[in-house]
């Protein structure tokens, strides 16, 4: 099936979200005196999984290893701008700001980033009229052919690649120790403007090696879920309720069905 896509400017793209942001954009974003979260999640990794499994794969290429007690994980960190209501960047005329700046994802938009994530049209903001047959070709059967959004994707998806020591790095730098276990929900983090910008830049300038398998809490609102990694190995968990934070500048996030 084909997807032809252009852009109304209706605006309802830019409000009340998490963008994904690289490193470089994170502090960009931070310095324009935005915020920005780290969404921090861990999946239990006991062992390696084969080559042909291409999810786990995939979340392997974008995390870095750490451990909670004796059970291996890996942890997956987003640094997101985060924003209620309107984009601080959106203008009265609906049109963005930084826009020769802007952020990748938006760029990509309405493409997916993720790779098994299927573009729906029926499931984005934009109206009706954004998707007609007139409108240029981006997607044929389930696969960009638009160059400039097919580049971008895979510029976007090489830097949640090179980014995960870094990231690794940033969040040792803040004391940020703690994800929800993969597909319960997420962390998230709010740090400080000033220290997630100075955070950020020495991840991102250090050749340090990285530290081996570092120390992680995981956090679950499910009480059969910390039994379960109590039982095999995991020692720092920790149960929340999913409308309280249990750190500072944390909160735990459900996932949405």
């Amino acid at each position: 099936m084909d997807i032809n896509f252009e852009c109304t400017m209706c605006g309802k793209c830019c409000h009340d979200l998490k963008l994904p942001l690289s490193i470089d954009e994170a502090i960009l974003w931070l310095e324009r005196g935005g915020e920005v979260q780290f969404l921090c999640e861990a999946v239990p990794w006991p062992d390696e999984p084969p080559a042909d499994n291409l999810q786990a794969q995939h979340k392997r290429r974008r995390s870095f290893a750490a451990a909670s007690g004796e059970l291996p994980v890996r942890i997956v960190v987003v640094l997101a701008a985060s924003f209620e209501g309107a984009c601080p960047h959106l203008q009265s005329n609906l049109s963005c700001g930084v826009y020769e700046e802007r952020p990748t994802v938006c760029r990509i938009y309405p493409a997916e980033i993720n790779p098994f994530i299927e573009l729906k049209p029926e499931q984005k903001e934009c109206p009706p009229e954004a998707w007609t047959s007139d409108k240029p070709l981006l997607m044929r059967a389930q696969r960009v052919v638009d160059p400039e959004t097919f580049a971008l994707i895979a510029k976007s998806r090489a830097a949640d690649v090179s980014d995960a020591p870094a990231k690794a790095r940033a969040c040792a730098d803040l004391d940020i120790d703690a994800a929800a276990l993969g597909n319960e929900g997420l962390v998230v983090y709010s740090p400080p403007v000033d220290l997630a910008i100075a955070a950020l830049k020495r991840a991102r300038e250090s050749c340090a090696a990285d530290e081996d398998f570092p120390q992680w809490k995981v956090v679950s609102n499910r009480r059969e879920t910390v039994d379960t990694l109590v039982s095999i190995g995991a020692t720092g968990v920790h149960y929340v309720k999913a409308d309280a934070p249990a750190f500072d500048y944390l909160g735990f996030f459900p996932a949405t069905a």
